[in-house]
């Protein structure tokens, strides 16, 4: 009588005839007095045992069957169509083939787990491989005097970077780089980490209060505490620019301060324009110094005062007719000339010049104008004997007396009367002479005689010749 074989369902596998074998299945069924069913009944027993444990799937497979895949080290389920890997994770250095959703694949590789989502693998964690080691947050458990703290740590590479807090506390076991944890996020002290980048409070900075109000600490600055480019500020503290480029002031930039090779230039950079340096003189705004752009000239108003030596090396011009004193007694030129040269005072006139100057190569002064010039005649230059020593200037001794060779007089005054009481012109000698011959108005001539008593008048005088 032959077996008919059923599925849990009630559905006929096949019908087995007596004394035969069926290999409808992966496993051998057999008929009714079949010789030699003990092997095959043991065989089908091993493979329920290993699953089919082979890299082949079971050939004629019912739905629901198992399969161990020694391929793929995986235990592997018949779903009617083709074998699909059970939920068990699979470990490996690359990822499972023929994967089904939901499956869980452990990459030995990088020491992280992901599950199939039916189209690709999704990583489940960590974020970070193993040889990146620990990054990313972390949440942590800190003591503190308060009590346990729970907070969010951030790693990068298994550094710290920052932690994330509810509220203020010091913890009590060291944390490197946060002596103190602030509400908010603290980053780590020892790495130097600061915020990049720009967002709305970092942009614009609260200024509200009074300038020089305190700050809360020697790091934090309050914002109304920092100068503005956009209105006009004052700072009590040293304003330093720590670059040759220096200043520059004016909506044209017309005045820059610089430096190169550590000189300082203050330049007016506006063609043709001035610097000019002024100040409050009791009320009123004066300039007394002012560097004009379009002459490159200096123009001081007032007195100027000068410590030092004033050295020119141009001319002097001075427009002013005003009368130029000085308190030094004395006025010294031709100072540092390498050889002695002539030197003195250059009138200027409107038909040439007059000069009063040193004659080097004379060694005297000369006086003139025009270029023609004579030596000025000082007292020691004059002689009381100008016998002796010729074509010199004559003064008397102390005594009155002058001596000279001869004496042309050129004057001619009238003659001499007894009745001439001033001072007259110089007479000629005939003159004299005639004078000296008249005795009482008329001539008289010299003789040996003395007058006698009906000569002349008072006051005449006589001739008296030696016998």
């Amino acid at each position: 009588m032959a077996y008919t074989i059923n599925k849990t369902d009630g559905t006929v596998v096949t019908t087995i005839t007596d004394g035969t074998v069926d290999n409808t299945t992966s496993l051998q069924l057999f008929g009714k007095s079949y010789s030699g069913f003990g092997e095959g009944l043991n065989e089908n027993l091993v493979k329920l045992l290993e699953n089919a444990a082979s890299t082949a799937a079971p050939t004629a497979p019912l739905k629901g069957e198992l399969w161990f895949d020694t391929t793929t080290n995986q235990i592997k389920v018949y779903d009617g169509t083709s074998f699909k890997p059970t939920g068990g994770s699979k470990s490996s250095s690359s990822q499972p083939t023929s994967p089904s959703a939901g499956d869980l694949w452990h990459d030995t590789a990088n020491d992280q787990l992901s599950v199939y989502t039916g189209s690709a693998w999704l990583l489940v964690g960590p974020v970070y491989t193993s040889g990146q080691t620990l990054s990313g947050w972390k949440i942590e458990t800190l003591a503190s005097a308060g009590g346990n703290k729970v907070v969010s740590s951030m790693y990068a590479g298994n550094t710290r970077v920052a932690i994330l807090s509810k509220e203020d506390f010091t913890p009590t076991v060291t944390q490197s780089g946060f002596a103190a944890i602030k509400a908010g996020f603290t980053l780590n002290s020892t790495l130097g980490a600061v915020f990049e980048g720009t967002n709305t409070q970092a942009a614009n900075i609260d200024i509200t209060g009074t300038k020089g109000d305190a700050n809360t600490s020697s790091t934090v600055i309050k914002g109304v505490n920092f100068m503005r480019t956009d209105v006009a500020q004052t700072t009590t503290g040293t304003l330093t620019v720590d670059a040759d480029g220096g200043v520059i002031i004016g909506d044209a930039q017309e005045l820059s301060i610089t430096v190169s090779s550590n000189d300082v230039t203050i330049a007016q950079t506006s063609q043709d324009k001035d610097l000019k340096f002024t100040v409050n003189d009791g009320g009123v705004t004066k300039t007394p110094l002012q560097l004009t752009g379009a002459d490159g000239g200096v123009d001081i108003t007032g007195d100027v005062t000068i410590t030092g030596n004033l050295t020119i090396s141009g001319s002097y011009d001075k427009s002013s007719v005003d009368v130029s004193t000085y308190v030094d007694a004395f006025i010294g030129v031709n100072e540092g000339n390498a050889s002695d040269v002539d030197g003195g005072l250059i009138v200027e006139k409107a038909s040439g010049e007059a000069r009063m100057f040193w004659d080097t190569s004379e060694s005297y002064w000369s006086a003139g104008t025009t270029g023609s010039f004579s030596q000025v005649i000082r007292d020691a230059d004059a002689v009381a004997d100008g016998n002796a020593t010729k074509e010199k200037v004559l003064k008397t001794t102390a005594a009155g007396l002058l001596t000279v060779t001869n004496v042309t007089l050129g004057a001619v005054g009238s003659a001499i009367t007894t009745t001439d009481t001033s001072s007259t012109s110089v007479p000629t000698i005939g003159q004299v002479a005639t004078f000296g011959n008249l005795w009482g108005g008329s001539a008289k001539t010299v003789s040996t005689a003395n007058p006698t008593s009906g000569d002349g008048a008072d006051g005449d005088f006589w001739f008296v010749r030696e016998a």
